[in-house]
């Protein structure tokens, strides 16, 4: 039918069940064909009615407006080592699955394995002597135990015939490259060349990209953030009258609160984060704060009125507007 179509003529239908057998059918007869990938077909929130012609319509609607994806078509070869590499990978989660209700079967009686590890010949050797008691129960562990080793002899005879089949496959080549990578052996190898296929689109994909981006010259490329190591980042920072900020931090935190003034340690460690800056805030008048700073600590008989005193006379403007801002923050008696 495709083929008695007038010319030019596409057709395309979803992966699926189906193969690729028809899309290489109708590519041998000249008719091109899109199989699209079914997870990328774009639907409608409320399109919930699904019928063969409702999606056929749908299909050729993308198809026309260039929204479909597809999705490689590999050769018939290809596709039976794909299907037994697959066959092998179903045969793995089957045993795992028997396994793990084997296990559980033995754990529900209280019996467990403390000689070595797990699924080895002396582990499969301690199964057969293994006795629960009951006769429905040791029927039950006879069924597990031969289905283990019913997929295990299903396995080994599906990689015997993977690794047969290798020498005379065309990915000869590339598994023998994987092999080279650390982690990946025949069976891997041969898993992903089945599944990948060829390994060349990806480069020309990346090469179309480039293209379409046109060349890149050394001025258009944006300049490269400078790393920061460890060493920059334990750096101390530069005063910050030197950041263009003036050196007047803000009292600390324990220094606000309502209670008595910090002690030894707090007096210390503040000391200690303060800054010294090389000369004085010009707006600070030394001589006006210094009588009104130690006229209030008079009278207010405060005991640490020496520090305030001191801070002045050393010039240490950043503890003296420290003393200045822990009074009106709560509350208290402004000082000038």
């Amino acid at each position: 039918m495709c083929a008695g179509l007038p010319r030019p003529v596409r057709a395309a239908y979803e992966a699926g069940p189906t193969g690729y057998g028809l899309a290489r059918e109708l590519a041998r007869r000249g008719v091109e064909c899109v199989v699209a990938a079914p997870s990328k077909i774009p639907r409608a929130s409320g399109d919930r009615v699904k019928t063969d012609r409702r999606d056929a319509e749908h299909l050729v609607r993308l198809l026309w407006a260039g929204k479909l994806h597809a999705v490689r078509v590999p050769g018939a070869e290809e596709e039976a080592l794909r299907d037994l590499v697959r066959a092998r990978e179903a045969v793995r989660v089957d045993l795992m699955r028997c396994r793990h209700r084997l296990s559980k079967l033995l754990l529900r009686h209280a019996i467990r394995f403390d000689d070595g590890r797990a699924w080895t010949e002396r582990h499969r050797a301690w199964l057969a002597d293994v006795q629960l008691g009951w006769p429905a129960a040791q029927s039950t562990l006879a069924d597990a135990i031969g289905a283990v080793d019913a997929l295990v002899h299903r396995r080994e005879q599906l990689e015997r015939e993977i690794v047969a089949m290798l020498p005379t496959s065309p990915w000869q080549a590339q598994i023998a490259r994987l092999r080279c990578l650390r982690g990946i052996d025949t069976l891997t190898a041969a898993g992903l060349c089945s599944e990948i296929g060829d390994f060349e689109r990806f480069a020309r994909a990346a090469d179309h990209e480039l293209r379409r981006a046109g060349p890149i010259g050394e001025h258009d490329r944006p300049a490269a953030p400078p790393r920061r190591d460890h060493q920059d980042r334990l750096r101390a920072r530069p005063p910050a009258a030197g950041r263009g900020c003036l050196a007047l931090p803000q009292a600390p935190r324990h220094w606000q609160g309502p209670g008595r003034p910090p002690g030894r340690s707090a007096r210390r460690s503040s000391r200690n984060r303060l800054e010294r800056p090389a000369a004085p805030a010009p707006h600070l008048e030394p001589a006006r704060a210094t009588r009104h700073i130690v006229a209030w600590a008079r009278s207010r008989r405060r005991f640490w009125a020496y520090h305030v005193y001191a801070a002045i006379k050393t010039g240490n403007t950043g503890r003296l507007q420290s003393f200045l801002n822990w009074g009106p923050s709560r509350g208290r008696r402004t000082c000038g």
